[in-house]
C-alpha cells in the first residue's frame, strides 16, 4: 500500500509540473478565471462516471466538508493562476512550495502525524531555497522579488489548506469525490463570474481556438489532484505532499526549454536546495 502511495504521489508531481505549464500557457491567453472554468468542467465531466457511485457516501457532515474545499480550491487557484500569469514559471512553481510546511504542520496538529528533528531541518532548507528563488537580485542589499510572488506566496497559503481538506475528505468520503465536489462547485463559481463579465461567447470561442491546449491542460491538473487524493489516503499527507513537492523540477524545465526564461544563480541554487530538500524530505 505505501508502495502504490509513493507511486501515485510521483504521478501527482509529473502531473502538476505539465498541468503549471499549459496552465501558464492558457491563463496568458484566456484569462485566469477561463481556464480554471475549462479545468473544472473538463474534470467534473471526465470523474462524473467514477464519482456517481459515491454520491450515496455524502451526508451532511461530509457535504460541508466537500463545500468548504470547493470554496478553498477556488481562492487558492485564482491567486495561483495569476501567480503564473504574471511571473516566471520557473520561480513561481518552487515559490508555490510553501505549502508544504504549512501542509506538514496541520497533519501533525490535526492528525496527529510526527516530524523527527531532521525532517524539520530539511523543511528550513527548503524554505531558504523558496527565499532564493524568489528574490531576483540582492543589489545594494535592497530585495527585489520576481513578478507574481505576492500572488503566489497568497496561493500557497490557501494550497496548504486545500491539501489539508482533500486528504481529509479522501479518508472520509472518497479520493474521486474529493476531487469532483470540488471541481463541480468552482467551475460554477467561474461560470457565474464569466456570465456577469461577458457572457459565454468569448468563452466558447476560446475553446475553439485553444481546443488541445485546454483540454491537455484540464486533463493534467486533475489527474494531478486525482493522483494526490488516492495516495493521501492510503499514506501520511505530510510524506505524499513531501515527494509530490518536486513537481517544480519538471515545471523548471519547461519554463527555461520552452520559455526561455532567464533565471539568476543563486535562484538555480535556490531551485536546487528546495527540491533537494523535498526529495530527501519524501525519502525519510
Amino acid at each position: 500500500m505505501i508502495l502504490s502511495a509513493i507511486l501515485l504521489a510521483f504521478g501527482a508531481m509529473l502531473s502538476w509540473g505539465i498541468g503549471d505549464f499549459l496552465i501558464q500557457r492558457s491563463t496568458r491567453k484566456i484569462g485566469n478565471v477561463e481556464a480554471l472554468a475549462w479545468i473544472g468542467i473538463i474534470g467534473t465531466i471526465g470523474l462524473l462516471p467514477f464519482a456517481i457511485h459515491d454520491f450515496s457516501m455524502i451526508t451532511k457532515d461530509t457535504l460541508i466538508l466537500l463545500g468548504s474545499l470547493g470554496v478553498l480550491v477556488f481562492i487558492a487557484a485564482i491567486f495561483n493562476f495569476e501567480a503564473l500569469k504574471e511571473g516566471k514559471l520557473s520561480v513561481i512553481d518552487v515559490l508555490l512550495e510553501i505549502e508544504l510546511p504549512i501542509t506538514i504542520a496541520m497533519s501533525m496538529v490535526f492528525l496527529k502525524e510526527i516530524l523527527s528533528f531532521t525532517q524539520i531541518m530539511l523543511i528550513l532548507l527548503i524554505m531558504i531555497g523558496i527565499i532564493l528563488i524568489a528574490t531576483s537580485s540582492f543589489a545594494h542589499l535592497r530585495f527585489r522579488l520576481e513578478r507574481g510572488v505576492i500572488f503566489a506566496i497568497i496561493a500557497s497559503l490557501f494550497m496548504g489548506l486545500v491539501n489539508y481538506f482533500t486528504a481529509t475528505s479522501a479518508k472520509n468520503v472518497s479520493p474521486i469525490m474529493a476531487v469532483w465536489a470540488p471541481w463541480f462547485i468552482f467551475s460554477l463559481f467561474c461560470l457565474v463570474i464569466i456570465i456577469r463579465r461577458k457572457g459565454f461567447t468569448q468563452f466558447f470561442s476560446h475553446i475553439k481556438t485553444f481546443t488541445w491546449l485546454i483540454i491537455f491542460m484540464g486533463i493534467f491538473d486533475t489527474l494531478a489532484w486525482v493522483f494526490y487524493a488516492f495516495a493521501v489516503e492510503q499514506n501520511y499527507v505530510s510524506l505524499t505532499t513531501a515527494i509530490t513537492e518536486a513537481y517544480p523540477a519538471i515545471a523548471l524545465i519547461l519554463g527555461v526549454w520552452f520559455n526561455k526564461e532567464k533565471i539568476r544563480w543563486h535562484q538555480y541554487l535556490g531551485a536546487g536546495l528546495a527540491l533537494v530538500g523535498s526529495v530527501v524530505l519524501a525519502i525519510l
